[in-house]
């Protein structure tokens, strides 16, 4: 039993980042855009979180400073597809690249640095219980908040006329313009969000995954986190099973190495990526079978009547 423990503890921790991220992009896609430069705002959140915690001594602030630099880099994307009208998938591939390279610039006098990782909730009683205790009372604070995340933005979708509005203008932008929706606006805002939560997403790995900062340390979680939301058929409730699964291949094939089956590493490291083409092609090949569509006007353009 403490070794099925100990294999869900690392699940969910490993799963939470994933969830962040894609509960931002899920957000991003419904409104109509298409942002692939997830891995950069997550590889900048994750030293821009470093670093504001290391300087401050704040888990907190660090996680602001993670949001923040995945902000400014969404701000960028904003800018370029929505007020310039370039191609979405163009310069969310240059995003990455550049917020793969601005990490490491500002992650370079971080390198090797450590700090005190970000506290696990304790409540008497309840978190002393066998198994379920830490399971469900010992995690983290960004735990947490992912699903939080995940309930909240299910609300928004289809408990508010915001929502509605948001999911109108991923279907039919032209339409949802014509009825007088602030098409660009909201999506400015869906991108926004969406860079916040890959922000917060990437500052979560130095702030409680692993307690220090090293470059490339999202090693392609923005690109699975993308590949999840397509993997929930664009629907919050999906992303949490989605999110699990994925996090358990990544943790089970590192157990797998520890017992030594004799798998050669390289191929149990490339499992999460190969489950990810997996999942695309089995979708892909579905259809729209069980709502499984992507919104209507997603990736592309729009500019409004002069």
């Amino acid at each position: 039993m403490s070794m099925v423990e100990a294999i869900l503890l690392s699940v969910i921790a490993a799963s939470a980042p994933l969830l962040l991220a894609a509960a931002g992009e899920l957000v991003v896609e419904r409104s109509g855009v298409l942002n692939l430069g997830v891995e950069g705002m997550m590889v900048t959140g994750a030293a821009c979180g470093f670093a504001g915690c290391w300087l401050t001594g704040s888990i907190a602030i660090g996680a602001l400073f993670g949001m923040a630099g995945g902000v400014a880099l969404a701000a960028i994307f904003a800018l370029l597809t929505l007020a310039l009208a370039v191609n979405q998938v163009a310069t969310g591939l240059a995003l990455t690249i550049f917020g793969v390279g601005l990490s490491g610039l500002i992650g370079a006098g971080f390198v090797g640095e450590k700090i005190t990782p970000a506290a696990h909730l304790h409540i008497p009683v309840l978190s002393d219980v066998p198994f379920f205790g830490l399971i469900l009372f010992g995690q983290d604070a960004f735990v947490y908040l992912s699903i939080a995340l995940i309930i909240g933005t299910w609300w928004f979708f289809y408990r508010t006329r915001a929502g509605l509005v948001l999911r109108a203008i991923g279907e039919n932008h032209a339409s949802a313009h014509a009825l007088g929706y602030p098409v660009l606006k909201v999506r400015l805002a869906a991108v926004l969000f969406g860079g916040a939560c890959a922000g917060l997403a990437g500052a979560y790995l130095p702030l409680a995954y692993t307690p220090f900062f090293i470059p490339g340390m999202t090693a392609g979680r923005g690109w699975i986190a993308l590949a999840l939301v397509v993997f929930a058929s664009w629907r919050p409730a999906r992303l949490v099973a989605g999110a699990y699964l994925f996090g358990a291949v990544s943790i089970l094939q590192l157990h797998a190495q520890a017992l030594g089956l004799g798998i050669p590493p390289q191929l149990m490291t490339s499992l999460p990526y190969l489950a990810t083409i997996l999942v695309l092609v089995l979708i892909s090949r579905a259809g729209g079978i069980g709502g499984s569509a992507a919104p209507a006007s997603l990736g592309q353009v729009f500019v409004p009547d002069r």
